[in-house]
């Protein structure tokens, strides 16, 4: 990470509270495999819909914003700025059960094409990725099991850098999930598992239609870098209390799957505007999805700042 500043490093609260922010992706394609267990039991989607199994109990959010605001006021009482952009590292690791990208050995194409696609996502709000290094792990057990009973052993082994690098593991995760990803509050109590994990064939190219042209990654590195579902609470909508704890998305009572027109499922003169298909952290198809907020580039700015930079 290009470092952009100095400011006065700020204590940690609720560290340990903060460990569950992942974010978790599936199809229907492969729902037979799901066990039932507590994140996957009753849960049933279509063919066409992602799925996040991500903790949303607004209890444990709201302890995670009171976290983030503490840490945002201390920033400011300390005439520290936010860091608003630089260049992020990426160690790139590729776990497969064999050669050929059917066996989970993605191409250098597809890598180098996923950091383009993350990069155009990132790139206008001031944020970069810069590949650093790419390593290949033949394991069976880990491409398999790399979200659940693999993936402590294989992040350990692996993951390189500090707070403000970004690891992302390609694998095929159990019960047909997509993707998933740590949030920054989660670094400090537990920095082994920080990263972003996705399913192979949703990088472009691959074949997890309609999530193969890779904005599987760029919607987990949202989550990496600090951003909620803009679906996050329903219809509440506020930058501080409630939603995506992003002022500018338009509220949204539920994820949008596909790329439907002039969605709009919250009402009324408190909630004005459209469902944000096209926006990243929705659930739309690759194809529909094409920004990212003011509010959004905002909060990642902070998050970072508050979580990853210098740490």
């Amino acid at each position: 990470m290009k470092k952009l500043g100095i400011f006065a490093a700020v204590t940690f609260v609720f560290a340990a509270l903060l460990v569950f922010g992942g974010s978790i992706f599936r199809t229907e394609a492969q729902k037979s495999a799901v066990e039932e267990t507590p994140e996957f039991k009753d849960v049933v989607v279509s063919k066409s819909e992602r799925f996040c199994a991500t903790d949303h109990d607004p209890e444990k959010i709201a302890l995670m914003e009171a976290d983030f605001a503490v840490k945002k006021q201390e920033l400011q009482n300390s005439f520290g700025d936010n860091i608003s952009g630089g260049t992020i590292n990426v160690y790139f690791h590729v776990i497969r059960k064999g050669t050929g990208v059917s066996n989970g050995d993605v191409t250098t194409q597809m890598i180098n094409d996923q950091m383009s696609v993350l990069n155009s996502a990132f790139g206008g709000w001031g944020w970069n990725f810069n590949l650093v290094t790419v390593t290949r792990t033949t394991n069976s057990t880990w491409y398999n099991g790399c979200y659940g009973s693999s993936e402590t052993a294989m992040k350990s082994a692996l993951r390189q850098g500090s707070a403000d690098d970004l690891n992302i593991y390609t694998c095929n995760p159990s019960g047909g999930i997509l993707g998933y990803a740590t949030f920054p509050s989660s670094y400090n109590s537990n920095p082994s598992k920080d990263g972003v994990v996705l399913l192979y064939s949703s990088l472009p190219g691959g074949s997890a239609s309609p999530y193969n042209l890779g904005d599987t990654g760029t919607h987990e590195v949202g989550h990496w870098m600090g951003l909620y579902h803009t679906f996050q609470g329903g219809c509440a909508r506020s930058a501080t209390n409630g939603g995506d704890y992003v002022a500018d998305t338009p509220a949204e009572k539920s994820p949008a799957y596909g790329c439907p027109s002039g969605r709009n499922t919250c009402t009324g003169s408190r909630f004005p505007g459209n469902d944000p298909i096209e926006n990243f952290m929705d659930y739309s198809d690759d194809y529909c999805m094409f920004k990212f907020t003011g509010g959004q580039d905002s909060r990642m700015d902070s998050q970072f700042t508050a979580y990853r930079y210098n740490k």
